[in-house]
């Protein structure tokens, strides 16, 4: 890996490679890391956490290895600047850095921008403040005059023999006011003593008892305990451990309400009994409400938390106490995936088949398979837990590469929920309505029988589009191919692309006219709309992620659906997968086509897998639950496997038309996408990149065309496909074909290794 050289005015000679010169890798979207002097005294090895100077300011960095490659000498020496200052850190392990380097490689992305991933909470490098404490003075008397209140006895009865306490834990315990503190203090009888803050989480009681469980449940938990009790590797800061067989992959399936968080918490309890840490990925924030009351009935303490919504301060908590080994159990989004973990021993993927998973800015990498890359650099197992496994899992199973555990009942006896499908082209509901007559009939009963309902329409908003009846006019967003999405509850229109919004006009812009606009289509708030015209006394709420503002919103929505608070659940993706509700006996798919549409390869398996997890949600208590599925194509083999429960024959479908078509995960494919600002430019390089494309046996490019959304937040973008056997490595290829044109820069590149989406 070659360096390149941050450069100053100060004069000093070149030192020698074995003595001053060490390789600083900062993140910034560069594929190199950077040479500085290390200044006698600091003693750096690599995974040191550093600050260094970069042009006219100072960032954090990291020490890196040295670079296999010689550099160039140069006939004029190289002026080197100092390393500022080493951070009082355990340096960043061996394993974790070859986790950087591997993600760098194979998501061809520049090496600083992955370890930005790492160095995302820099205020977290800086030492945890000292909390000042309180202790008893030996022999104090009080002086004269001085009135020994009820409170201040309190006070002083509370520290007598024990360790000094903070002002907060003191007040608490002694039920009294600071100022009585204070009062001790300027009396004498009080000391302050600057103390270690407290850890910020407590450490999770394994020895607890869980749920009693099923003998099913019991065998999968004693397979999983298992496989953290395989030896695992050393991931200290010099990478020499013995790396024993302690990599495995585990597929944990089951059907909804089978039990599974409780099985795979078993195994977290072996990880943590071991002094291991271990770190559970979700892919919703919204799923962590009731995923942490389990947690906290396991293990009588909640765990740290890594997503995008929590505040500064605990943030810079978090990846503080995951560095120093204070967090031994991390849940969280897919960027935890990149905490500096300092003894990793279990990483879960639960809901291991949603596209969430899939990072689609800036570093494109799915977290599932980064993830086992990381268990399998780090020899530890990885456990990958859903009721619908993706395509790629289910085929490692088949193929042996990963371990099968299978939990096929719901617990508690509870039995999975009838499935029908209601034909809309005979079953039609009224003009200007969404509902079935057959599913408002279901509606009917189950709140008749106080029962909780849930309707499903993967559709934000009011309504997906909305024209003049005039002239036609759609309003569509200036700097996407999309169409404005109305939100009527909140008075505006909004591209759910690029976060544009707009109030909505009074008048037509395209003829003028006035009181003429239509919305076309039905989300959430106009099924909202519809289902209370129809029972205007229910209690109503809907789930979207526009409509909740973070974990803690969802958590109170979830309890209030726990407490029967809410009759009629509405929502989308959100709400389909990982919650449980006893009292929830019916589910309604308002649209169960519409995954169905487009060109993309994954459409089936994703709409089969959404449509199976919201079915999921009903009968997972005492009485049993029906599903009503709408859908204009009731004879579509997704629709067909839901009704009969027959997932084998859609998964060998499924199987056969992507073998045939040589798709993943039986090919490999690529996606480079073109992006500028103006259309002529973007067709004039892509035709460049089209003439220099690579001609490889085995190998096709496909394109250059407009990708699907060609106008997106301000830039035209264009498309080509790189297809290739299940065994080739494209990005050899990519590297060559790409590294020999020069972009200009108003044009933008970016490489998809594995893609997902294909907007």
């Amino acid at each position: 890996m070659p360096l390149a050289h941050a450069s100053s005015e100060d004069t000093h000679p070149a030192p020698d490679r074995d003595g001053g010169r060490i390789s600083v890798l900062l993140p910034v979207p560069v594929g190199a890391a950077f040479d500085y002097h290390a200044v006698p005294g600091l003693d750096l090895a690599p995974g040191d956490y550093v600050r260094v100077p970069l042009g006219g300011r100072e960032v954090i960095g990291m020490v890196w290895d040295a670079p296999k490659a010689e550099c160039v000498v140069a006939a004029k020496p190289i002026r080197l600047r100092d390393v500022i200052e080493r951070f009082d850190l355990r340096p960043l392990g061996a394993i974790h850095r070859r986790f950087i380097e591997w993600v760098a490689s194979y998501t061809m992305t520049p090496l600083g921008a992955v370890l930005r991933m790492t160095l995302n909470s820099p205020q977290a490098l800086a030492p945890p403040k000292s909390v000042t404490a309180f202790a008893p003075v030996a022999g104090w008397l009080p002086p004269q005059g001085f009135r020994m209140t009820p409170a201040r006895t309190r006070v002083l009865g509370m520290l007598a023999g024990g360790p000094p306490l903070a002002m907060a834990e003191l007040t608490r315990e002694a039920t009294t006011g600071a100022g009585v503190v204070h009062g001790l203090k300027n009396a004498g009888a009080l000391m302050t003593i600057d103390m270690a803050p407290p850890a910020p989480f407590a450490a999770p009681d394994w020895r607890r008892k869980g749920v009693r469980l099923s003998p099913r449940q019991a065998k999968a938990a004693r397979a999983l305990c298992q496989r953290v009790a395989e030896p695992v590797a050393d991931q200290g800061g010099d990478g020499d451990g013995e790396h024993a067989a302690g990599f495995s992959v585990t597929l944990l399936e089951g059907v909804t309400g089978s039990g599974k968080t409780e099985v795979y918490l078993e195994a977290v309890a072996a990880a943590v009994a071991q002094g291991r840490q271990v770190l559970v990925l979700l892919p919703e924030i919204a799923l962590t409400a009731q995923w942490l009351e389990r947690f906290r009935a396991r293990f009588g303490v909640a765990p740290a938390q890594w997503h995008s919504d929590l505040g500064s301060r605990q943030r810079r908590l978090s990846w503080r106490a995951v560095a120093d080994g204070k967090a031994q159990v991390v849940v969280g989004a897919r960027s935890a995936l990149y905490l500096p973990f300092r003894d990793l021993g279990l990483i879960i993927i639960d809901e291991e088949h949603d596209g969430s998973f899939k990072q689609e800015d800036g570093v494109l990498y799915n977290a599932r398979d980064m993830a086992v890359v990381r268990a399998r650099l780090g020899e530890i197992p990885a456990i990958l837990v859903s009721a619908t496994p993706s395509l790629e899992s289910v085929t490692n199973v088949r193929d042996g590469r990963y371990r099968h555990l299978h939990l096929p009942d719901r617990h508690g006896g509870a039995e999975l929920p009838a499935i029908h499908l209601v034909d809309m082209r005979t079953d039609l509901p009224p003009a200007g309505c969404w509902l079935s007559p057959t599913l408002r009939g279901a509606l009917e009963h189950t709140l008749g029988a106080r029962q909780q309902a849930m309707l499903f329409l993967n559709r934000r908003g009011y309504a997906p589009l909305t024209l003049c009846r005039g002239c036609g006019h759609r309003l569509k967003c200036p700097n996407c191919t999309a169409w404005l999405v109305e939100h009527r509850f909140q008075d505006r229109l909004a591209c759910h692309h690029c976060d544009y919004t707009l109030s909505l006009p009074e008048s037509c812009p395209h003829c003028s006219a006035t009181e003429a606009w239509a919305a076309c289509g039905p989300g959430v708030e106009r099924l909202a709309e519809e289902v209370t015209a129809l029972f205007p006394e229910i209690r109503l709420e809907i789930m979207a992620s526009d409509t909740l503002a973070g974990p803690d919103a969802a958590a109170r929505l979830v309890g209030r659906v726990e407490r029967h608070e809410i009759d009629v659940l509405i929502g989308t993706q959100i709400m389909a997968k990982g919650h449980h509700f006893p009292l929830l006996t019916l589910v309604g798919v308002v649209d169960a086509d519409l995954g169905l549409a487009g060109g993309d390869l994954r459409a089936t398996e994703r709409t089969y897998q959404l449509l199976a997890q919201v079915a999921g949600r009903a009968g997972r208590g005492r009485e049993p639950g029906e599903v009503f599925l709408q859908t204009y194509d009731p004879g579509h083999q997704v629709m067909q496997a839901l009704a009969s429960g027959d997932r084998e024959a859609f998964l060998g479908a499924e199987v056969k038309a992507r073998q045939d078509a040589g798709m993943p995960p039986f090919g490999r494919l690529a996606a480079v996408i073109l992006s500028s600002a103006h259309e002529d430019e973007v067709d004039r390089w892509a035709r460049a990149l089209a003439r220099a494309a690579p001609r490889v046996s085995g190998l096709a490019v496909l394109g250059p065309a407009p990708a699907p959304l060609s106008f997106l937040r301000g830039r035209h973008r264009r498309r080509f496909l790189v297809k290739g056997g299940r065994q080739m490595r494209l990005q050899p290829t990519l590297k060559s074909w790409l590294g020999a044109i020069k972009l200009p820069r108003s044009v933008r590149l970016q490489v998809d290794i594995d893609p997902y989406s294909f907007l």
